[in-house]
């Protein structure tokens, strides 16, 4: 639903049990519009956004490395989206149960509450999840956030005002865009702006498998909004925010250097994924979980039995994909030859900080990666959360 608006150390790889698919060209999906902002083009024929007169893909390395930096922020509560400031001014992280966010000073650790995102719902899986900056932020602060309330899942975005005291430098939010469908389980909850400056939603089916191919349904999907919350132009299905559907349920969204859309995606029982995004495609969920025979899906380039992984975020940085998982407690590394995965995935990290929610891009060869063992669901231990800084290759 559409709603109006105000204005305003490097480690050895662990052996994992997985199985690289098939290339989603071939998996299905058929030929898809490609969004006007891409000039037309896409990669090797995938249907995936690609920027125009590009240099050709060449494969990532089959191998790399992890070295844990340093610890950036302990003590953190059931945190879940991360967003860097510009500038080496800090980061900004969700409090998924208790609905707050707080800035974290990159330099001393020092975590200082902004302020309470009114109308957070918080149960299950739901809650406070995804946050992201607006593409002014510089001039407007406006911060964006995607949460569960008492009837929904929704997406809002407030002022936030540095000079006031702590605790309470949060506007009231302005709810751009409602009516995604919430559930104890499965709310996805990412959020982040893309290359062409639109605003991209993973969303869950709340456990309702059917909604996942119902396009006229937000649940199981990925979204295009404008910065307002309309659906974006371009979009492949007219005058609907919805991008691509079949999904159970997106938590990890990132954008190769050639603005190619991937999606991480919990599977049930058997298969976890790792999508290249084809603008209208059907992913098949819930008839198909990871890779199908069947032309009419689009399969995952990669895929992991849900112990191994159960993904959240994802992150590109140097012709990879850096994938957190939370029962797989695990970082996975996913080498790319344009929109197939290069080589088989490796695992670093294996168990060594339990389970890991979130990976943001550093700049340069860091990432931030974000654990989540308060979630209910970890085993917490006094400061388990953290906030650590990886150098990645």
């Amino acid at each position: 639903m559409i709603v109006r608006r105000r204005g305003v150390v490097t480690l050895l790889a662990a052996a994992g049990l997985l199985l690289v698919a098939g290339c989603s060209a071939g998996g299905g999906g058929g030929d898809l519009p490609t969004p006007s902002w891409a000039g037309g083009s896409s990669a090797s024929g995938s249907g995936v956004a690609s920027a125009p007169g590009g240099a050709p893909d060449s494969a990532a390395s089959a191998k790399g490395s992890v070295t844990v930096v340093r610890t950036v922020a302990e003590g953190l509560k059931s945190p879940w989206g991360l967003a860097a400031l510009p500038d080496g001014a800090g980061l900004l992280v969700s409090d998924r149960d208790d609905g707050t966010i707080s800035k974290v000073d990159e330099k001393t650790g020092k975590i200082t509450e902004l302020g309470v995102v009114s109308g957070v719902s918080a149960a299950g899986e739901g809650g406070l999840l995804g946050i992201a900056l607006s593409l002014g932020f510089a001039s407007d602060h406006m911060v964006y956030a995607y949460f569960t309330s008492a009837s929904d899942n929704r997406i809002v975005r407030m002022l936030w005002d540095e000079s006031k005291p702590a605790k309470e430098q949060l506007g009231a939010p302005d709810t751009i865009f409602k009516g995604i469908p919430k559930g104890y389980i499965h709310n996805g909850g990412r959020i982040a702006f893309g290359p062409d400056g639109m605003l991209y939603a993973g969303t869950g089916e709340s456990g309702q498998r059917g909604l996942a191919q119902d396009r006229k349904s937000l649940g199981g999907k990925i979204l295009r909004l404008t910065p307002e919350g309309d659906p974006a132009p371009g979009n492949p299905f007219p005058g609907s925010p919805v991008y691509t559907y079949g999904h159970r349920n997106v938590q990890g969204l990132a954008w190769d250097d050639k603005q190619r859309l991937f999606a991480s995606e919990f599977g049930q029982d058997t298969w976890d994924e790792l999508n290249a995004i084809k603008p209208g495609g059907d992913y098949g969920w819930p008839d198909a979980e990871g890779k199908s025979s069947d032309p009419k899906y689009v399969n995952p380039i990669a895929q992991w039995h849900t112990d191994d992984a159960s993904p959240s975020g994802i992150a590109y940085v140097g012709g990879v994909i850096w994938m957190a998982g939370l029962k797989g407690q695990r970082l996975w590394r996913i080498p790319l030859d344009g929109t197939t995965a290069a080589a088989a995935p490796q695992a670093f990290l294996t168990g060594e900080y339990g389970r890991l929610r979130t990976v943001v891009a550093a700049g340069g060869d860091k990432v931030w990666l974000v654990t989540s063992n308060t979630d209910g669901r970890g085993k917490p231990k006094t400061g388990d959360d953290r906030i650590l800084e990886l150098a990645v290759k």
